[in-house]
């Protein structure tokens, strides 16, 4: 059972060195999996439409000037959530209906463009969001913060 163990494992590793296989590669495994391993970062940069040194595009939510978010004063977003949340992007309300920072409810959050949980968002995402509640309707969201 041994010997046909190791004559198994032989030919997947032959069938393993695929097409675009040096002879030097199949001779030394270690030229083999560098062979490989470049061959596949050139397919996935391929796939990706994007070189290797590229950076993932960031998420619309991600940019900011520092002093406004999405047009809205920082600070504006700041006093709402400070008095929502005490600034917390993790809080919930005791009841589990409002969650983050700006005490979202499901159905807002995902009026302006959220998926999942507000209070699991990025904190980054969850001032663009309410930054867009806020250009859409003003502080009416948050009728006692606002």
């Amino acid at each position: 059972m041994p010997a046909r163990r190791s004559l198994i494992i032989a030919a997947v590793g032959i069938l393993s060195l695929g097409a675009g296989t040096t002879a030097a590669a199949a001779a030394d495994p270690l030229v083999h999996d560098r062979e490989r391993m470049q061959r596949l970062a050139t397919m996935e940069g391929q796939s990706a439409g994007v070189g290797a040194d590229r950076e993932r595009p960031r998420p619309e939510w991600a940019a900011s000037d520092g002093a406004t978010v999405a047009g809205v004063p920082r600070d504006t977003l700041e006093a709402i959530a400070a008095c929502e949340s005490g600034g917390d992007p993790r809080s919930v309300s005791s009841d589990g209906s409002y969650r983050g920072k700006y005490q979202f409810d499901t159905g807002t959050w995902a009026s302006v463009g959220g998926t999942g949980d507000p209070a699991q968002a990025p904190e980054a995402e969850q001032d663009y969001r309410a930054a867009l509640l806020y250009e859409r309707a003003g502080t009416s969201p948050w009728p006692v913060c606002g």
